[in-house]
């Protein structure tokens, strides 16, 4: 099982790796976490796209999520990571939508926690996420949802 990692293990020696461990007719999972949206709902990145411009200027990280229909066009095989080749059979594919809704205070604070975000130096994030908190409340109602779908990805290991 690998849960939002498999993308850090090495394509050339990880699959054969996971084939080699398994026992014959074993299983192996992939769990993984997309933020997406969903037409007509108020959206934060579309909503602080110039914030993030005007404390960032140009980078390329900040952008719209993909719409969660179109990532759920990549219901078959194992998904956006490299492909097994024939060390594993079918895959099993199940998604999973996810809403957490936040306040102005607690998207900011949750923002903090991801690599994106820490990676920036403190006198840049700081302004920025305060500056997305006040965004949150002033224009969105203090209510902002971050939509996610997960999807389990499940094969079983060939002979």
């Amino acid at each position: 099982m690998a849960a939002s990692s498999w993308h850090w293990i090495d394509p050339s020696t990880g699959w054969q790796r996971a084939h080699e461990v398994l026992s014959p007719g074993g299983w192996m999972a992939l769990l993984g976490h997309v933020v997406v949206r969903v037409p007509g709902e108020p959206e934060v990145y579309a909503e602080t796209a110039d914030l993030h411009e005007q404390f960032c200027p140009g980078d390329p990280g900040w952008g719209h999520p993909p719409l969660e229909d179109e990532v759920r066009t990549t219901d078959e095989g194992w998904g956006l990571v490299d492909d097994p080749g024939g060390l594993f059979g079918p895959t099993i594919v199940r998604w999973y939508p996810t809403v957490q809704w936040f306040n102005g205070d607690g998207f900011a604070d949750h923002l903090r926690s991801l690599s994106l975000y820490r990676r920036l130096d403190r006198d840049v994030r700081e302004p920025l996420l305060d500056a997305i908190a006040e965004r949150i409340r002033t224009h969105m109602g203090d209510r902002a949802s971050r939509r996610y779908l997960s999807v389990l990805r499940v094969g079983q290991r060939a002979k």
